[in-house]
């Protein structure tokens, strides 16, 4: 089986490794980037098969990052999933109809129920294996 490449946009450091141990017990590669920026710029270079993505951070939101990355041929296809602590209906909706391929609020999943959510929407995906720069 080709190995799949999850890519962690999170600038909670603690959280990030958290949910990379989780996700690397479950047999996914995975990369962190800490904001919008580095975030975009590894989903360029490495095609990750599905961003995670948090919404607050420094230097581009995570709004922004999901924005720009569906508009940007060589990203548009990668599948993002928003986590994030925003519950609200404004921020739910701005991130769907931008491309997002799920929205969960971090405060309603256990890390568990997380991957899973993951898995269902990789299952939902053309698969093709990440290219790896480490």
């Amino acid at each position: 089986m080709a190995k799949v490449l999850m890519l962690i946009v999170e600038d909670d450091l603690e959280l990030a490794k958290m949910y990379e141990q989780k996700l690397t017990s479950a047999g996914y590669q995975v990369d962190i980037a800490h904001d919008g920026i580095e975030g975009f710029e590894k989903m360029k270079l490495e095609k990750p098969n599905l961003v995670l993505m948090d919404i607050l951070m420094p230097n581009m939101n995570g709004l922004e990052a999901l924005q720009k990355a569906k508009q940007d041929p060589e990203t548009r296809t990668i599948p993002i999933v928003i986590l994030t602590n925003l519950s609200g209906t404004a921020e739910r909706r701005k991130a769907m109809d931008e491309g997002a391929a799920d929205y969960i609020v971090k405060s309603e999943f256990t890390p568990s129920e997380v991957v899973q959510k993951i898995k269902t929407v990789l299952a939902n995906q053309p698969q093709k294996e990440g290219k790896v720069s480490k």
